[in-house]
């Protein structure tokens, strides 16, 4: 149960955290750091791995479980209450490029449901902090999701790399306008401030890419579910959910039935 002592103290623990990577992520200046590329997405830095430590450092204690794109899985998580599923950065294609469209992700899951996240963009100096029982702060005010009631002139984000694929040409030329964005979790966390309207994807993406960015839109009263009438539960075995759609409650039905649409055609 997320008593509200509870909340208080998960909370600051996640800004702490958050601030700690974000000071240590200043440290990688463009080029000095090392590179792996294995083509497409896949590029792996130096900074990954240091982020994920500190957040671990800053997160983790005991009886909690961990998760995060950059260690081996312990299965020893699926017996725990507390789960912290985290991606020190996501985005690292962006971050590599110069593209200010990246963040650190923390996602805080209870029982399976994420309750708490936090999502930090050094690169545009936003932090996004909520829980389900406080709502969302974007860089210390209270904010909500779009109280857009309809689609006329609302900004859907796309997934950059998607958009290049021509996943989207079939959102092509509706009421809505489309932004191709970088990172999953700065999308949903973008949607949970009502920075933008909604975002979805239709391609399947990890506990770690979503946990914080579900949990700041569950916490702003914001909409989010699994597309295929997906489980959107965390902390399983496979840690791969189906695609993923978010949006201001208002415009939902039109979100989703938009969506219900392209995945059977």
């Amino acid at each position: 149960m997320l008593t509200d002592t509870l909340e208080s103290e998960y909370l600051a623990r996640i800004q702490i955290a958050l601030k700690t990577a974000h000071d240590a992520i200043k440290q990688f200046a463009p080029g000095t750091f090392a590179v792996k590329d294995n083509g497409g997405r896949d590029v792996i830095t130096q900074v990954d791995r240091a982020v994920s430590d500190v957040l671990r450092t800053a997160l983790l204690k005991e009886d909690e479980g961990w998760l995060s794109e950059e260690d081996v899985d312990d299965l020893g998580r699926l017996s725990k209450q507390v789960v912290w599923v985290v991606d020190p950065l996501d985005g690292t294609r962006e971050f590599v490029d110069g593209i200010p469209e990246w963040c650190i992700s923390v996602g805080l899951v209870l029982d399976g449901t994420a309750v708490a996240g936090g999502v930090c963009n050094p690169a545009t100096n936003e932090l996004f902090l909520g829980s389900v029982k406080s709502g969302v702060m974007y860089n210390g005010r209270p904010a909500q999701p779009s109280q857009r009631k309809d689609l006329n002139g609302a900004v859907v984000l796309a997934s950059r790399q998607e958009y290049k694929r021509g996943e989207w040409e079939q959102f092509e030329g509706k009421l809505f306008s489309i932004k191709p964005t970088g990172s999953v979790a700065y999308k949903l966390a973008l949607v949970s401030a009502g920075l933008a309207d909604a975002t979805w994807t239709l391609s399947p993406k990890h506990e770690w890419d979503v946990a914080a960015g579900v949990a700041l839109v569950s916490s702003a009263r914001g909409t989010v579910a699994c597309i295929r009438d997906g489980r959107l539960q965390f902390n399983q075995p496979n840690t791969l959910l189906p695609g993923l759609v978010a949006s201001g409650t208002g415009i939902w039905q039109s979100v989703s039935r938009i969506v219900d649409e392209a995945l059977v055609g």
